[in-house]
């Protein structure tokens, strides 16, 4: 924390004055915090918004089918196959949300809402079939010692014998990276136990991101030279990030999912705060700020106006994310498209 306020206070000009005492105002009022993290246990609520509304009931219902899996990991797998999206359709001929090939599928798909038809491309069957197949993996390697989520995770890469014959998550670089980019996500679509760690590379992306008020907005800005050093909201918190060697995606709801989201009441500077018209789903989010304390954030609002601070207490505020590396790296950059007409 010392090392935070210092790096601040070095630069001068007005501006960062402003910023600086925000900063200093904000961590003092979060003295304590990191003594806070932790709280122990899984958690299994589901972060504000994470998943989309009409896919909340099923994640949390069926999140809870057995003791290796929580809604939060659950999420995190079909956000990871699918990005949500119920008629994405992989070049490998995976479908739907939970993106299962037909062979799986016949294997293990389950009439999830009792129709009478097992639908690949409904998510009323294939978020339930997922669960239902994380179980029958955890049952296969439950005498395995270790994690049994992660060995679960393993036995979906690399299959159950696998993780049978190395006793645990097999020494393949492909199914531990699996492992631990699911993990990594689960937390952030987990509602947080206690309270979130802080950021230690929040100030450097604040240094950055004041450097540019008055920067003119361009959409679909990255502030390159071609572009006059011009962003527009989420390039230039991509901008800022980078500066710390943490690579965000380009758009504002991935970058949603890049770490744990803390509540309004424990934001810190360096947050990430978002705004949406529909507050019931992450992937509606449309704009994106750094915080920087006192209630005000530094964003690219709109074309015809200029990087400045502005208030973060509207009535389109959804959430916050606090970024991490693991977090960035353990996003999606593949997903699927469409599936093509019928």
């Amino acid at each position: 924390m010392r090392k935070t306020w210092l790096l601040v206070a070095a630069v001068g000009g007005l501006g960062l004055s402003f910023v600086a005492l925000l900063v200093v105002g904000t961590y003092s009022a979060a003295a304590g915090l990191v003594g806070g993290v932790g709280g122990g246990g899984r958690a299994v609520g589901l972060a504000k918004g994470a998943v989309p509304a009409a896919y909340q009931p099923l994640v949390q219902q069926w999140g809870n089918l057995c003791p290796a899996i929580n809604p939060a990991l659950l999420a995190a797998q079909l956000y990871q196959e699918s990005g949500w999206n119920p008629s994405a359709q992989s070049p490998a001929n995976a479908k739907g949300i939970g993106q299962f090939i037909p062979g799986t599928w016949e294997a293990h798909g389950i009439d999830g809402n009792k129709d009478g038809t097992r639908d690949i491309w409904d998510p009323r069957d294939a978020i339930p079939s997922a669960a239902s197949y994380d179980c029958e993996l955890a049952g296969y390697v439950k005498d395995v010692p270790g994690d049994q989520t992660s060995n679960m995770l393993a036995a979906y890469n690399a299959g159950a014998y696998a993780v049978i014959k190395y006793g645990g998550v097999p020494p393949y670089r492909e199914t531990q990276n699996y492992v631990k980019v699911i993990r990594t996500l689960e937390k952030s679509f987990a509602r947080p136990i206690g309270r979130v760690e802080p950021s230690k590379q929040a100030a450097a992306a604040i240094y950055f991101a004041q450097q540019k008020l008055g920067t003119p907005y361009l959409w679909g800005g990255n502030g390159t030279a071609d572009q006059g050093g011009r962003f527009d909201c989420s390039g230039l918190t991509q901008a800022a990030y980078r500066t710390v060697g943490i690579e965000l995606p380009r758009v504002a709801n991935d970058q949603y999912n890049a770490g744990e989201h803390p509540s309004r009441e424990e934001l810190l500077p360096g947050d990430l705060v978002f705004f949406s018209d529909d507050l019931t789903n992450s992937r509606a989010i449309r704009h994106v700020g750094l915080y920087v304390g006192g209630g005000y954030m530094i964003n690219a609002p709109y074309t015809g106006a200029v990087i400045r601070f502005d208030k973060i207490d509207t009535p389109d505020y959804f959430g916050a994310t606090r970024v991490t590396a693991d977090g960035a790296k353990s996003l999606p950059t593949d997903l699927p498209p469409n599936r093509p007409p019928a």
